[in-house]
């Protein structure tokens, strides 16, 4: 075992080269991000000089949203590569492979350039190459006649990876007055959303692992998770600092080859171990009494289903004792095949690191059984009872840690529900059911004049591909289906246009994510259309920018849904086109930099300060930094009082404690207290 660090130089060549004044860096200065020089690997031994421009943006490889700096060289304004941004809050400059595989996306030989419309029958592998104008004035006049007619469900969105939040989406299916989001979440995450949402409204937690003790997780997430890297990168950082991990999952994956107890159990029986510990806990008063005392409805439990006792908290703790009981750790053994003894451990650990309890479950159990929504609802029973809600090293619910800036010109819902989407037998189900839409359409129950699938590839993913082959394949079912995607896919062979987006690098999306206690915000910007402005060049379109750098006509989501708008409603008669006005230059299209432009100078809490201090403006700040934290150390903000104005005229529910105003609850009062 090497006991001594070594000083000696990995490489002969280093031995020659003297020490850089300052020593080393692992990122360059952002004030040099305008103009950086770097030696060429790929030339050495020789030593050619490279002037690269520092460009940030967002990767668009999974849902974390990790920052990435483009190299642009000054000479060629080609991409050379990718690396990660520094000043990203949630991923810190480091990054998976994925994002610096963004280039060979970009240079893949075989992506969609031009937009393309199909020539036979679909699926029959006939294209020719169409304008953007004659794809929108198609899709906007089909759009529009439905509109017109009162058809408004026969328009559907369907999509796979989001390019960002939700609300900026809504935006536009509320302005066309449709019902017509559609996702793929169904056959992904819904039941541990469901889970979440039960307990605490919002359908997703967010762990603060870096400063955990105790890190439970029902899946792989350290090298495969949702949020993989930022949070990879935090829960070894705890780690090293002695914080212990117990991964629950069949597989042996790479996260549970890392983790102190890796507990296998048979797949469907999870339950039975949260269940197992939670009765641990309970027995040997391990959990936190005063939290679940304040922040748990126990009052109204023990009135409606313990009658028989008083209402105090005593009784309360015998009431929880004697309903998991039976739920033992010689019971989890039976029914998952994990030792007894390691359940007890593993909950005398959970008891152990209280308030700095991090958990996650995203599919795993979740999403491959029956009911395993239960399974969100029991891990988050755990981070309750040892009260680790929102806590330093604990589990929060994920708005708290998300900033998702609000739009301009916001429009109301549509009054429309689409049964294609929430069938009405189907009350209980937490998002879209929409892996059954081929077999709606196949019972008659509606029609799509307008079908637009976003990276999203139904064909190849889901289980009963060909019926969705045979629904994409009949015009009476499926009138036009557009395909939105950088590259070929079994899906887009059966559309009729296919239409070329960007990447990481060729798009504007605003992201945010809850990656540990923080709330930020990061923006993805087509890196070539900036490099071109920065050189004098203007364009009133993206993709027009990625023609003049070589790349086709390939555009992006937001500028098309402007523009589509407003041919559907060119006149304004319809109520649409004036929410796709600019809210600088009164009734004149809406411009891609004026859309952030608003959403930076008005929705974003210390932005607009933070770039006046530069000497910036909030998009020049964010064009040039590529992020920006809007709040660190984000804890117990369940404990935040409402502001006075919430609660003027406001009353009190004296069973439930609620407070409300208007309809809607603004807060709970707690031990008098108003949170």
């Amino acid at each position: 075992m090497m006991t001594t660090e070594s000083r000696e130089p990995l490489h002969p060549a280093a031995r020659e080269l003297p020490p850089r004044e300052g020593g080393l860096a692992s990122y360059p200065p952002v004030e040099r991000w305008g103009d950086w020089e770097e030696y060429d690997p790929i030339a050495w031994p020789e030593k050619v000089k490279r002037r690269y421009e520092l460009i940030p943006t967002i990767c668009f490889n999974c849902e974390a949203a990790c920052g990435l700096l483009a190299y642009v060289d000054r000479t060629t304004l080609k991409i050379q590569k990718f690396e990660g941004n520094p000043l990203h809050p949630g991923s810190r400059g480091r990054n998976c492979a994925k994002g610096p595989a963004t280039l060979n996306q970009v240079e893949d030989p075989e992506r969609i350039l031009y937009p393309l419309r199909r020539k036979g029958a679909r699926g029959s592998g006939q294209w020719e190459r169409v304008s953007w104008d004659e794809v929108l004035e198609d899709i906007a006049g089909r759009i529009r006649t439905a509109l017109v007619e009162g058809r408004p469900k026969e328009v559907m969105y369907h999509l796979g990876r989001p390019g960002h939040e939700l609300v900026y989406l809504q935006r536009v299916f509320h302005a066309w007055g449709i019902d017509g989001h559609n996702s793929h979440t169904n056959v992904c995450s819904a039941s541990a959303r469901a889970g979440y949402a039960f307990w605490h409204g919002m359908d997703r937690p967010s762990p603060d692992h870096a400063n955990a003790r105790f890190i439970l997780l029902l899946s792989s997430h350290l090298e495969t998770g949702h949020y993989f890297n930022p949070h990879a990168q935090r829960i070894i950082e705890a780690k090293q600092r002695g914080a212990k991990i117990a991964v629950i999952d069949s597989r042996l994956s790479n996260t549970a080859s890392m983790a102190d107890f890796w507990l296998a159990p048979w797949p469907g029986s999870e339950a039975a171990l949260l269940l197992a510990m939670a009765h641990v806990l309970i027995r040997e008063h391990r959990y936190d009494r005063e939290f679940v005392r304040r922040w748990t409805n126990w009052e109204e439990y023990l009135r409606e289903e313990r009658p028989d006792l008083p209402v105090t908290f005593d009784a309360f703790h015998r009431a929880i004792d004697e309903l998991y009981a039976s739920y033992t750790p010689e019971f989890a053994a039976q029914e998952s095949g994990v030792d007894a003894d390691t359940v007890v451990q593993v909950a005398r650990a959970i008891g152990d690191a209280g308030p700095a309890l991090a958990t996650h479950i995203w599919r795993n159990t979740a999403a491959g059984n029956l009911g395993g929504w239960q399974v969100a609802r029991a891990l988050e029973w755990l981070v309750v009872l040892v009260g680790a809600v929102a806590t330093p090293g604990g589990t929060a619910p994920s708005a708290w840690n998300k900033a998702v800036p609000a739009p301009p010109m916001m429009p109301p819902p549509g009054k429309v529900w689409s049964e294609l989407l929430m069938p009405m037998e189907y009350p209980l189900a937490f998002f879209e059911m929409s892996f059954l839409l081929p077999h709606f359409l196949r019972e008659g129950r509606g029609k799509l004049a307008m079908y637009f699938t976003r990276v999203y590839n139904p064909v190849w993913t889901n289980p009963d591909g060909l019926s969705w082959i045979e629904m994409l394949t009949d015009e009476a079912k499926i009138e036009r289906h557009a395909c939105l995607t950088p590259v070929w896919s079994e899906t887009a062979w059966f559309s009729d246009y296919v239409l070329p987006m960007g990447h990481a690098s060729e798009r504007h999306d605003l992201m945010s994510q809850e990656t540990h206690a923080a709330r930020w915000i990061g923006f993805r910007q087509p890196v070539l259309r900036v490099a071109l402005e920065r050189r004098g060049e203007t364009f009133d379109l993206t993709w027009q920018a990625h023609e003049a750098a070589g790349l086709g006509q390939v555009w992006e989501e937001d500028e098309l849904w402007i523009e589509l708008s407003w041919r559907i409603d060119p006149d304004g008669a319809l109520g649409i086109r004036k929410y796709f006005e600019s809210p600088y230059r009164a009734g004149q299209k809406l411009r891609i930099e004026e859309v952030y432009r608003w959403i930076f100078e008005n929705s974003v809490p210390g932005l607009p300060e933070a770039a006046t201090k530069e000497g910036l403006t909030p998009l020049a700040y964010m064009r040039r930094y590529g992020a920006f934290l809007v709040e660190d150390n984000v804890y117990r903000t369940h404990e935040q009082a409402p502001p006075a104005k919430d609660l003027e005229g406001a009353t009190v529910d004296p069973v439930t404690k609620v407070i409300s105003k208007g309809g809607a609850a603004v807060g709970v009062e707690i031990d008098g207290r108003a949170h």
